[in-house]
């Protein structure tokens, strides 16, 4: 009947919320990842172990039937992850719309967020982000994205892999010029938590001065703003396109597209070289 995402620990088990514990243990079964880390996080908490369903990459899709059924025998499910929340750059995205699909409730039990955590903590601007979780590992879709970041105002949360942080950096750095800001997160909230910030090319030579563990999330910050143009400017711009012919407006239209500018200010401007 109810399908329940549970937030869980991503390194400290002492974020694990009694909201959390109370929903792991109500549960008639839990889906997991790794039934042994479940195990481990179930005897922290206190909580009789029950049946485990392991729903994984490779299991999610064929498992997703029989969760139905137990949904629809009215017994509520648990889901949770190795750590963070489940959907988010882990299994549960397909299961949760199987389940609205078929008319089965979904909670939310929040917990902590690698993305959030480390976007917070790196210093970047957090009022527009975007996730991108993990860039494709190589071909026309991974030289798409760094493309799409290069240009990407907002600050912007990855995943990556240790042992492809080298890769990644360098390629950012490629892609979106060395000198853009970015903060690079490791182990977060576990005992060897490490926040490294600084720029594309000083983060190539971090990486390569060490050999990164753990769990790493990339924080990119956005692309400046391009300055304003000064009064001169779309002043010239604006007395081109009429001397080509235009109307005040579609001259405002133009040069506000192209420089940047609100369209009533080279509306304005259009209106008084045109009197």
């Amino acid at each position: 009947m109810t399908l329940v995402l549970v937030g869980t620990p991503i390194g400290n088990l002492g974020d694990l919320s009694p909201r959390a514990i109370e929903a792991l243990a109500a549960a008639d079964a839990i889906c997991c990842e790794d039934t042994r880390r479940t195990g481990r996080l179930l005897q922290h908490a206190g909580v009789e172990r029950r049946p485990l369903i392991v729903v994984n990459d490779h299991t999610e899709v064929r498992a997703t039937a029989g969760i139905l059924a137990r949904l629809a025998l009215g017994e509520r499910v648990a889901v949770v992850t190795d750590a963070g929340m489940p959907g988010i750059s882990d299994p549960g995205e397909r299961l949760v719309r199987a389940a609205v699909a078929a008319g089965h409730v979904v909670e939310v039990v929040p917990g902590p967020s690698a993305a959030v955590t480390a976007l917070v903590a790196s210093g970047l601007p957090t009022g527009r982000y975007a996730f991108e979780g993990f860039l494709a590992r190589k071909g026309s879709g991974r030289t798409a994205r760094l493309a799409e970041l290069a240009g990407e105002r907002r600050t912007t949360v990855l995943y990556e892999a240790p042992h492809r942080l080298a890769r990644t950096l360098a390629d950012l750095a490629e892609a979106c010029g060395p000198e853009r800001q970015v903060a690079v997160a490791r182990e977060l909230t576990k005992l060897h938590e490490e926040l490294w910030r600084g720029s594309l090319r000083e983060a190539c030579d971090w990486v390569a001065e060490r050999e990164p563990r753990g769990e790493v999330v990339v924080v990119l910050d956005g692309v400046p703003a391009p300055a304003e143009a000064d009064d001169d400017a779309v002043e010239a711009a604006v007395r081109a396109r009429l001397d080509q012919g235009d109307s005040p407006r579609d001259a405002a239209a133009v040069v506000a597209v192209a420089l940047g500018v609100p369209k009533r200010r080279a509306y304005e401007v259009a209106v008084r070289l045109r009197d």
